[in-house]
């Protein structure tokens, strides 16, 4: 998947729950791996403030139209 296609993604965690979308990603300059996503979150309360929160790569569970975090027992 090229990084260019994780931006706007919803994320959902093992609730099913949308906590935000896709803003940002970080990558590793050396491996070119992706670290991290970068999520920004939605809702109205999030319209007057802003907030950006770091997810680690190792907590997607799977990526298709939305990515998927993992839940306690995937860790």
């Amino acid at each position: 998947m090229r990084t260019k296609e994780f931006f706007g993604k919803e994320i959902l965690n093992s609730d099913i729950r949308i906590i935000g979308k896709v803003h940002d990603v970080i990558f590793d300059e050396d491996t070119f791996e992706i670290t991290d996503l970068v999520i920004k979150k939605i809702g109205i309360s999030e319209q007057f403030k802003s907030t950006e929160d770091l997810i680690p790569s190792e907590l997607v569970k799977s990526v298709g139209d939305k990515i998927l975090l993992k839940d306690d027992d995937d860790i």
